[in-house]
């Protein structure tokens, strides 16, 4: 027989399994367009970044081509990368 407290422990664990599941990353793509302070100020803005972690991403961004600077689902990130777009920074969503 389960009991009370292992039913809702089990329950807690799936709810937890399916927000990592529908957790998808924004991917913010290299470009010679923008400049870092531009990058570094949306990311603050939109992503809520510190200026630190902010900086980061960009770096990143430029060694590698891209960088994934959110995660989250399909409804809180839709509006970022349109905020993204908008700034003339590519982004899209993955996962």
């Amino acid at each position: 027989m389960i009991k009370f407290d292992e039913l809702i422990e089990t329950l807690e664990e799936v709810k937890l399994n399916e927000k990592v599941l529908d957790s998808k990353d924004l991917i913010i793509y290299n470009d010679d367009v923008n400049t870092f302070e531009h990058v570094i100020e949306s990311l603050i803005e939109i992503c809520n970044h510190s200026s630190i972690q902010a900086e980061q991403c960009t770096w990143i961004i430029h060694h590698n081509g891209k960088c994934g600077v959110k995660r989250g689902d399909l409804k809180k990130l839709k509006p970022m990368v349109e905020a993204f777009s908008e700034r003339g920074i590519s982004a899209e969503i993955e996962g």
